[in-house]
């Protein structure tokens, strides 16, 4: 008889949840607007992450929130303990640890309002190929040596901070301007992290590989070893030959055209344009 009762008492506030619910057509309305915000503001945080490494960060601590729930389920006291522990200071070590990723997601976050109040028509990975290819066609001709960096998943903060920040556009102009010779960021690497040039002048991890060709000098060097320890796409124009390099995930390609690594570098890094309309742009953030 109590049991009735008890479900009878739950019949009843399903009952009136759903009538409340659907009680007239603007609130349906509302509730759907609810629902399609928070889905976008989940989707928007996931995109925002995805390929970066605080993604790696967040699938780490997934992990580690299902074996915590393991270990309290098999009545792990121990093991339980110590990850209480290191939930309690692993959230200030993660501000601290991936401080430079956090402000690069606020700031894609802040830019989010402007871009759905000006369309992009050139986007930045376009605009960035342009650049490169054009500085390189400068280049290779004359001889002019240039290690440049393309920032991907992976942060390149330390190499940034050897060398002297800049967080310039990115164009061609200051991309030749930067390797001219005898000039005093000539000597190192230009880093380019989405779409600024965040520094020039930084040094490189060189490559300890022995099977490196002696006819490939210091910057060749740099680049496979960056390509080694990264992500990262490194172009390279070589100062006594003129000739064009690309290092990526540990594979050293020289001797290329510049047609050749336009292809590359638009197959690796532009996205192929869409279609879109003012709706679908307002869900994507203005992408």
């Amino acid at each position: 008889m109590k049991q009735q009762k008890m479900d009878g008492g739950n019949g009843l506030i399903d009952q009136q949840l759903l009538e409340s619910l659907f009680a007239s057509p603007w609130e349906i309305i509302i509730n759907l607007v609810d629902l399609f915000l928070v889905t976008w503001l989940i989707y928007r945080f996931i995109r925002a992450l995805a390929g970066t490494k605080i993604m790696s960060l967040v699938q780490g601590v997934g992990l580690f929130i299902l074996l915590r729930f393991v270990a309290e389920l098999l009545d792990l006291t121990t093991i339980t303990y110590l990850m209480n522990q290191v939930t309690t200071y692993g959230v200030i070590a993660g501000v601290v640890i991936f401080a430079p990723e956090i402000r690069s997601f606020l700031e894609k976050f802040g830019r989010t309002p402007q871009s759905l109040l000006k369309q992009q028509t050139v986007s930045h990975e376009e605009n960035l190929v342009t650049a490169v290819i054009s500085a390189v066609k400068y280049m290779a001709p004359r001889r002019i040596g240039g290690l440049i960096v393309i920032e991907r998943t992976q942060t390149l903060q330390e190499y940034i901070a050897t060398g002297i920040s800049l967080d310039a556009d990115i164009s061609s102009q200051i991309l030749i301007n930067i390797f001219i010779p005898n000039t005093p960021l000539h000597d190192g690497a230009v880093i380019i992290r989405e779409n600024k040039i965040a520094s020039a002048s930084s040094y490189l991890p060189l490559s300890d590989s022995s099977y490196i060709a002696k006819e490939f000098g210091t910057r060749h060097r740099a680049a496979i070893g960056l390509s080694e320890v990264s992500d990262a796409m490194t172009v390279v124009v070589s100062e006594e030959t003129g000739g064009i390099s690309l290092t990526y995930k540990d594979v050293f390609t020289h001797d290329m055209t510049w047609e050749e690594l336009e292809y590359v570098l638009r197959e690796k890094l532009v996205t192929p344009p869409e279609t879109t309309n003012f709706w679908t742009t307002v869900i994507k953030g203005g992408r």
